[in-house]
C-alpha cells in the first residue's frame, strides 16, 4: 500500500476514533453518509422516538381510481353522460381519448364511528376505517407509468434512485439479521419501471430488496445443493478469504462488503426463510380471516402475501412491500371494462388487507407498523372511450394506518368531480417525509454524498402530513 492509499484510507480513522472516546462509546444518529464499516444493516438509532417500527407498503400498481373508491362524487351521477369541456379545463391526458363525464357504478356508504365514506368496492376495508386516515388531495408529477412508479418509490421520476425502502434500511437498518431488511412479495406483477423501483441506487447493494414469492419455497436457491454443511462452510470460508484479500488492495471498497454481507444473509436466510414461509402453524381461524377459504384463487393467492407480511413485521423485517396479484383483468389501470377490472382486483386485494390490519391489532402490532395504501396517481372522472378511465395525477386518493396515524381521519378534498385537489394539497415528497418521521427519522438529515451533493430521499421538498398524526 503506498503512502497516498493510507492516507485515503485512514484519513477520518484517527478522528473518529479520538471522538468515539470523547463521547463515551455512545452511537451517533443517521449520518450524512455512512461508511463501509457501517454497511452491515446494524440497527441505528433514529433522530427521536420513532411511532413505528415497521411499514408494510401496499402498492396498488395502476392507479385506483378515487371517484370509485375512497372519495364520493354525487355530482359525477347528476352529469352522467355530458361533455366534460362544458363543465371544467379538461386537461390532455395519456391517450387523450376524452369521453363523456362518467359516474361511479358503485354505490358509497358511510362507516364506523368516524362516517368516513367508502365504496361497495371495498367492504372488508371500510370496516376499518376507524384505524384508518384517507388522504384525498395527492398529487403527482407524472401522468405516465414508469416514471410516476419511479417517483412514488424513489422520490426521483427517472431510474437510478433508491427506493424508499433502500433509504429506510440505510436509515435505521435490520432489527433481523437472519433476514433482509427490506422485502418485496412479488404477487405476480411487476410494475412498469421494473425492478428499478425497488434498488439500492447509488446507496450501497445491501439495502436493495429481497424479491421473495408468497409460497412455500418463496426464493430461489434456499435450498443448500453442496454434499454436506461442511463443505458449504468450507465455500463460504474461501469466498470469504477472497474478499477480504481485495478489499485489503482497495481505497474503495463499498461493493466488496456489499457482496461480502450478502453472502452471510444467504447463508442465514436458508435456515430462517423456511421457518417464516411455512404456514402449518398459523390457526384457520386465521387463515380464514385472510381468505385462503376462497374460492378466488387471486384472493388466496394475496392473501398469503399480507399473511406472510405479518410473519415478517413479527420478526423485525423493516420495509415490505406488497405487489399486486395478477388477475384476468389488467392491473388497476382500466382504460376500459372499468366494471370487470376493478371489481375483480378490489375482490383479490379487500379481505386480506382488512385481515391484515385486524390481525396486526389484536396482536398489539398496528401500534408499531404502519400500513400504507397507495399508488402512483389516480384517474380521470370522465371516461376513455366509453367504459374505462385514463390517467391524473392531479388528484388521487391514498390512505395510511397503523403506527403513529390518527384513525378515522380524512385530510385533504378535491373538486366536485374528485378531478383537481381543492385542500391541503399532498406530494409524494409529503408522503415520504410523513413515513420517515414515523420511523423516527427527519427526512431532510437521511442524505447520501453522491454525485458532488448531499441527496436525500424528499429531494428539496416534501412536508409530514401533521393532520393525520394522532
Amino acid at each position: 500500500m503506498s503512502r497516498r492509499e493510507m492516507l485515503g484510507l485512514c484519513h477520518n480513522g484517527f478522528g473518529g476514533v479520538a471522538l468515539l472516546g470523547m463521547l463515551g462509546g455512545l452511537r451517533s444518529p443517521v449520518s450524512a453518509q455512512k461508511k463501509v464499516a457501517e454497511i452491515f444493516q446494524s440497527p441505528s438509532l433514529p433522530h427521536y422516538p420513532a411511532r413505528a417500527k415497521s411499514v408494510i407498503f401496499l402498492y396498488m400498481d395502476g392507479g385506483v381510481s378515487q371517484v370509485d373508491s375512497f372519495d364520493p362524487k354525487p355530482r359525477l351521477a347528476k352529469e352522467n353522460g355530458q361533455d366534460p369541456y362544458k363543465k371544467f379545463k379538461v386537461d390532455a391526458t395519456q391517450f387523450n381519448n376524452i369521453g363523456k363525464i362518467l359516474k361511479s357504478p358503485w354505490s358509497f356508504s358511510q362507516y364506523g364511528e368516524s362516517g368516513i365514506w367508502v365504496s361497495e368496492l371495498f367492504p372488508h376495508i371500510a370496516g376499518c376505517v376507524d384505524d384508518i386516515a384517507v388522504v384525498r388531495s395527492m398529487v403527482s408529477d407524472f401522468p405516465e407509468h414508469t416514471n410516476a412508479n419511479y417517483f412514488l418509490h424513489t422520490g426521483h421520476g427517472i431510474q437510478g434512485r433508491p427506493s424508499m425502502g433502500a433509504w429506510t434500511t440505510y436509515g435505521l437498518g435490520s432489527e433481523n439479521e437472519n433476514l433482509p431488511g427490506y422485502i418485496v412479495l412479488d404477487g405476480g406483477l411487476i410494475p412498469p419501471g421494473g425492478l428499478d423501483n425497488f434498488k439500492s441506487g447509488f446507496l450501497p447493494a445491501t439495502y436493495e430488496a429481497s424479491i421473495f414469492k408468497a409460497r412455500q419455497i418463496p426464493l430461489a436457491n434456499i435450498t443448500p445443493s453442496e454434499a454436506s454443511a461442511d463443505l458449504q462452510q468450507s465455500k463460504m470460508a474461501l469466498a470469504r478469504k477472497m474478499d477480504r484479500g481485495l478489499v485489503d488492495r482497495l481505497r474503495e471498497a463499498e461493493q466488496i462488503e456489499s457482496s461480502i454481507k450478502n453472502y452471510e444473509l444467504a447463508y442465514s436466510m436458508q435456515s430462517s426463510v423456511p421457518e417464516l414461509s411455512d404456514m402449518s402453524g398459523e390457526s384457520a381461524t386465521i387463515k380464514k380471516l385472510y381468505g385462503f377459504d376462497s374460492p378466488d384463487p387471486h384472493t388466496k393467492g394475496y392473501a398469503a402475501q399480507c399473511l406472510m407480511a405479518r410473519r415478517m413485521v413479527e420478526r423485525g423485517v423493516r420495509f415490505i412491500e406488497l405487489t399486486c396479484p395478477r388477475v384476468e383483468a389488467d392491473r388497476w389501470d382500466q382504460h376500459s371494462g372499468l366494471l370487470d377490472g376493478h371489481t375483480r382486483n378490489a375482490h383479490a386485494v379487500d379481505q386480506p388487507i382488512a385481515a391484515l390490519l385486524k390481525d396486526l391489532k389484536s396482536r398489539g402490532l398496528l401500534e408499531t407498523t404502519l400500513v400504507v395504501f397507495g399508488m402512483e396517481f389516480g384517474r380521470t372522472p370522465f371516461a376513455q372511450g366509453t367504459d374505462g378511465r385514463d390517467h391524473n395525477p392531479s388528484a388521487f386518493s391514498i390512505w395510511l394506518a397503523g403506527a403513529g396515524i390518527r384513525g378515522g381521519t380524512v385530510y385533504g378534498s378535491t373538486d366536485e368531480y374528485g378531478y383537481r385537489v381543492e385542500s391541503n394539497p399532498t406530494t409524494i415528497h409529503d408522503l415520504h417525509a410523513t413515513m420517515l418521521h414515523l420511523l423516527g427519522i427527519d427526512h431532510e438529515r437521511l442524505t447520501y454524498r453522491f454525485s458532488g451533493r448531499d441527496i436525500r430521499l424528499t429531494d428539496v421538498g416534501g412536508n409530514v402530513i401533521t393532520g393525520i398524526l394522532s
